[in-house]
């Protein structure tokens, strides 16, 4: 798209000429020839870059830029002043007040252009700079907090890197991954670090209120709606108004309550039970599940739309034994904070005990390590945490689909991961990390091992 320049200039034939200029030279210009009007349009409609005559009666050009100002508008605009009569001390003034450059009439046209150009190219510069310091910025929000995301393995910095980039968008944002795997936590990172992070947030797990009861707790009811309804109940959509509403397990909603989820994300308001009127609510959706959603609608146990609705913006949480390097990191933020609410020392971890947990295939991810972890805390009389305070089947020498038999998850798919990957891990030990020969191996091609060794979190293996 061309740039818009907006040209201020009480002389009607000279902004008409340059409009006429600028439009051959690539541009979309546009003229007007008051500057107090200007300040009107420019507080409703933007452009990116502004050519103003500094001598105009009613409002001259450094009075323009004081309104710009006051108006909070001389950040955003960049203004190249015009003048015929100027000198240095106006040009010195008219930088001072928050104008970019300065140009003296008359002036060629490739001397117009140019000027533009810089500063076509400042603010370029402006809006990359402005772009990374946002994403620096919530890339350490994300580690920060009471529960930050901790971890800097190749999986881990690619799901910062997306969190850093939907963060900054108010859309719907489907978070999928195995239980235990910090689902809320990745929730709760795209709230605080959102444009609706001063409003409230607000969570609820699907799966953990029975049906009857779910529907007026998000859409609230009226008073007599049902026997037990005595006042009326405003739902977690209307807490949430403003802000951001998590729905947890979103794979367990009832199917009669799709229904009416799918209308409140199409129409952008609630009825409560038992009301004669809708309500508009203003609401960020945030929705999690363990399931695979595709699978459910393909067994007709969870509505096509809804799903639809619901992926916009989705986001794969990876299972802690994709990232078992981040495993000491998390080791000591648990220790520290589980030692904290004990009111205790937080102890080290012995070397056996490390290398018993780095073994572990972990079927219950983050939410299993942190039990895991505070048992052995309790048991622990010492400054170390030793092996022997480890549960026994950590420390058994069983298959990863051993443990996860044991475990009483009965996932194929999690199973079959787990082989691929112990399968993969070995080859490439045997072959000194020669991928050609380990595909060889694994009787599988070059690209598809390379292709596994991405989704399992493998590459630097």
């Amino acid at each position: 798209m061309p740039l818009k320049v907006l040209i201020i200039d009480d002389e009607k034939p000279f902004a008409d000429m340059l409009v006429t200029l600028l439009t051959r030279a690539g541009y979309q210009g546009s003229a007007m020839n008051d500057a107090a009007e200007a300040v009107e349009r420019l507080s409703t409609e933007r452009f990116d870059l502004v050519l103003c005559d500094i001598k105009m009666p009613r409002m001259n050009g450094l009075e323009f830029l004081d309104a710009l100002s006051a108006r909070g508008l001389s950040g955003t605009t960049c203004v190249i002043m015009m003048s015929a009569f100027g000198t240095l001390d106006v040009a010195i003034e008219a930088m001072k007040r928050g104008a970019y450059d300065y140009i003296s009439k008359p002036f060629k046209s490739d001397e117009i252009v140019l000027t533009l150009k810089k500063a076509e190219e400042r603010q370029q510069l402006r809006a990359q700079v402005q772009e990374l310091e946002d994403k620096v910025s919530r890339l350490a929000a994300f580690e920060s907090g009471d529960r930050p995301l901790i971890g800097e393995s190749e999986a881990m910095r690619r799901l910062k890197d997306v969190l850093s980039k939907v963060a900054a968008y108010d859309t719907t944002v489907l978070v999928t991954g195995e239980s235990g795997t910090g689902k809320e936590l990745v929730a709760r990172a795209i709230y605080r670090t959102g444009p609706r992070k001063k409003g409230a947030f607000v969570a609820i797990n699907c799966g953990a209120i029975p049906e009857t009861l779910l529907e007026s707790e998000l859409f609230g009811h009226v008073r007599g709606a049902f026997t037990d309804a005595r006042a009326d109940k405003p739902g977690l959509f209307v807490e949430a108004d403003g802000g951001t509403l998590f729905l947890d397990e979103i794979g367990e909603l009832p199917p009669s309550l799709q229904v009416s989820l799918l209308r409140v994300i199409q129409e952008g308001e609630v009825r409560p039970v038992g009301a004669s009127r809708s309500r508009q609510v203003d609401v960020r959706l945030i929705a999690a599940t363990h399931r695979n959603l595709r699978d459910a609608v393909a067994q007709g146990e969870f509505r096509e739309d809804l799903f639809y609705r619901l992926n916009v913006l989705p986001i794969h949480v990876p299972p802690l034994r994709e990232r078992i390097e981040d495993l000491p990191q998390l080791v000591e933020f648990i220790l520290k904070r589980v030692a904290k609410r004990m009111n205790l020392r937080p102890p080290a971890l012995s070397a056996e005990a490390m290398k018993t947990l780095m073994a572990y295939p972990w079927p219950g991810n983050v939410r299993e390590l942190e039990n895991v972890l505070e048992r052995a805390l309790v048991l622990t009389d010492g400054p170390q945490i030793p092996s022997d305070a480890l549960p026994l089947q950590l420390a058994s020498d069983k298959s990863p689909v051993q443990v996860t038999l044991a475990s009483g998850d009965l996932s194929i798919k999690k199973a079959t991961a787990y082989i691929e990957r112990e399968l993969i891990k070995r080859a490439l030990t045997e072959t000194s990390g020669n991928r050609t020969h380990a595909a060889q191996l694994l009787e599988i091609s070059h690209r598809a091992l390379l292709y596994k060794l991405k989704d399992y979190g493998l590459k630097d293996y």
